[in-house]
């Protein structure tokens, strides 16, 4: 008898812990949704127009139909000085040779770190040899606020049809250290990969790093 009580308890248990465990799933599930929708995650992304470093004029509308990637820089910060050894570089290769529009975005006010102008923005590009497709401009910060852009490098990745489908930092390795970059996970690259094959992005939002962005009116720590 008291083995078959025995018995009878554990079952018992073990269907509380079962239904405990399926019921903390969604709720996990959840939380996790709640905090990709909080930062713009298979959102719209906003429309934006911005003057690039040559003077003309950049919509995002220009580019409904294509794939766009946002990238938040400031030439300043560490740990964009760690991405641009190189990384970086190769990444817009890969992307502007696959037809993807690469915007790279500068909120830095002015008199602000990586704050840039007149003949300093028009070589940006070739000081950096970057390949990115055009360098524009925020100086009032209003497009990175739009787009909640929290630190350099902030990235977004807008599909087709104009949603946002990756959003945060450019790798798992959060340091300013050159050397970290290898073996990092590269949350853009591995969606693009994702993206070109037709599924869906297996990681949508990760917590981005870097300095924070130079916004007109704000204290910030670097």
């Amino acid at each position: 008898m008291k083995r078959l009580f025995a018995a009878a308890s554990l079952s018992v248990l073990m269907l509380v812990a079962c239904q405990q465990q399926q019921a903390a799933e969604p709720a996990a599930r959840s939380a996790a949704e709640a905090m990709q929708a909080s930062n713009g995650v298979s959102g719209m992304a906003p429309a934006f127009t911005l003057v690039d470093a040559e003077g003309v004029q950049r919509s995002l509308a220009d580019y409904r139909g294509k794939t766009v990637i946002l990238e938040w820089s400031n030439e300043g910060c560490p740990y964009v000085k760690k991405h641009y050894t190189g990384a970086m570089q190769a990444l817009q290769r890969e992307a502007t040779g696959d037809g993807i529009v690469w915007l790279t975005i500068i909120s830095s006010a002015p008199g602000t770190q990586g704050f840039v102008e007149g003949e300093t923005a028009r070589n940006w590009k070739t000081r950096f040899n970057a390949s990115h497709t055009h360098l524009l401009l925020d100086p009032t910060g209003q497009v990175g606020r739009l787009y909640d852009a929290k630190t350099t490098p902030d990235m977004r990745i807008i599909g087709p049809d104009g949603r946002i489908l990756y959003a945060g930092a450019i790798d798992d390795r959060p340091t300013n250290k050159p050397e970290d970059l290898e073996g990092a996970n590269n949350y853009v690259r591995a969606a693009l990969t994702d993206i070109d094959a037709g599924r869906a992005v297996a990681t949508p939002y990760a917590v981005p790093y870097g300095c924070s962005v130079k916004y007109a009116d704000e204290e910030q720590p670097a």
